[in-house]
């Protein structure tokens, strides 16, 4: 399936104009790029596994992202039927409770994943089963990956 052709199924699965439409983009990626509201994500991340069109079954990288003003996860996504990859985002803006759904009921690989970005950037999983810090100690304070995270203890700062 082409870019442009993954695209279109996309944007069929959101018809309702009066709700908030996925933002495409290309620029800068070999990969299409898809950025959605956070009320969505299970939604389409559901639709894109189990749409015989796309027929997403693996997931390979999930990772936080801090832009500064806003906190986000970026999905890399593969079908291993069709051999097409697509890159979904999400963010939020609310850096004192950043939450989304978690993904790992839809592949189970995002478990240990979203536990990692749970414990680097504070981002939460909605009904993840054991959403803990993954590396650092339970009573460790802040989130090491945050623009915004202070340790004068261990950190070099140039």
């Amino acid at each position: 399936m082409t870019n442009e052709a993954l695209q279109t199924t996309i944007e069929s699965w959101f018809p309702d104009p009066e709700f908030s439409q996925p933002q495409f983009s290309e620029e800068g990626s070999q990969f299409l790029n898809v950025s959605i509201e956070p009320d969505q994500l299970h939604e389409l991340m559901q639709l894109l596994k189990h749409n015989p069109e796309t027929h997403f079954d693996y997931l390979f990288c999930l990772t936080g992202i801090d832009h500064g003003k806003e906190l986000g996860v970026v999905y890399h996504l593969e079908s291993t039927v069709h051999r097409h990859i697509l890159v979904v985002k999400v963010q939020t803006a609310d850096r004192e409770d950043p939450v989304f759904d978690s993904v790992q009921d839809i592949w189970a690989t995002a478990n240990f994943h979203e536990r990692e970005v749970y414990d680097f950037f504070g981002i939460q999983f909605k009904n993840h089963p054991n959403m803990k810090r993954l590396f650092l100690s339970e009573d460790w304070e802040g989130f090491p990956l945050r623009k915004d995270y202070v340790d004068d203890i261990n950190m070099v700062v140039k």
